[in-house]
């Protein structure tokens, strides 16, 4: 038999362990990604003043559908603010998408690095999320990981402002008339992340959280531009939120080049892809959300 005082060293031995266990995941799990998570000399990236661009064109093939005119008749400041508002599902101009969000997902430098490897400096800039006439402004953009975002408001009424991730933390917050603007970041990266209104259910936008700066968003003409893109060999990937997201893998941009990516979607659902190593990918799938009760 053990005697007492060796029973108790023995279950510390035990206990040890395990509870050092669950400190080292429990900061891990705090600390998240962070656009220098890991950054070493080796691995951080820095311009060396031979970067190129990546530019295209997103197409729209067929008609688009008619985006929704909302009930504006629970809010009267909104009703009378944007009397003809409509929502931004699908935003078409003279066969060309606005809205469409391109990025480079992953792919290899002209040096060897995989793009996934490097590090990137966390921008200071903040980017700015407006309600402005019971809408967001813009209605698709990107920040990258612990980038800041600024939540303001031009209107005269109460908004809510949700974030609905699955690879972040979910935040929910109101914001009354005449309020000062919010500030929110995200710590890991994730690509899309949905934004709702819980005063307007109408009102919705989408962020996407990256590691690296490469993405852009198509402009009322459907072009778009990623500068500052280190010479490689590059999958880039466009996203659509109603028409699903296409997939170009073989972008190859030369030092001080430019390299043409560009996109079409077709109106019926789906998309295909315009280039070498397309991919076709069908429309995103709309899955429901499950939370924690808390």
């Amino acid at each position: 038999m053990l005697s007492r005082r060796a029973r108790l060293w023995l279950a510390i031995s035990l206990i040890l362990p395990l509870l050092s266990l669950g400190i080292a995941c429990k900061k891990s799990e705090d600390a998240g990604e962070t656009g220098n998570s890991g950054s070493t000399a080796a691995n951080r990236w820095k311009p060396k003043g031979n970067e190129g661009t990546i530019k295209g064109t997103i197409a729209l093939n067929g008609q688009a559908p008619a985006n929704p005119k909302p009930d504006l008749s629970a809010d009267a400041y909104c009703a009378s603010k944007s009397p003809g508002l409509t929502t931004e599902e699908i935003m078409a101009n003279n066969g060309h998408l606005a809205n469409v969000f391109v990025y480079i997902k992953s792919g290899t430098t002209a040096d060897g690095q995989n793009i996934d490897s490097l590090s990137f400096d966390t921008p200071t800039d903040a980017v700015t999320l407006d309600q402005n006439g019971c809408h967001y402004r813009p209605h698709v953009l990107g920040v990258m990981v612990n980038q800041k975002i600024n939540i303001t408001s031009s209107d005269q009424t109460t908004h809510n402002i949700h974030f609905m991730p699955k690879q972040n933390q979910d935040w929910n917050q109101s914001q009354p008339a005449g309020a000062a603007a919010l500030t929110h970041s995200f710590s890991r990266s994730e690509v899309m992340i949905p934004v709702k209104c819980n005063q307007h259910p109408w009102m919705k936008a989408n962020v996407a959280v990256m590691k690296h700066p490469f993405f852009a968003v198509s402009g009322d003409d459907g072009t778009y531009t990623i500068k500052g893109v280190p010479p490689g060999t590059y999958t880039v990937v466009a996203w659509q939120e109603k028409l699903g997201e296409q997939t170009l893998g073989t972008v190859k941009v030369d030092a001080n080049g430019t390299a043409t990516a560009d996109f079409s979607f077709n109106a019926a659902g789906g998309a295909t892809a315009n280039g070498p190593g397309s991919l076709q990918v069908m429309p995103a799938l709309e899955v429901p959300m499950v939370t924690e009760a808390h």
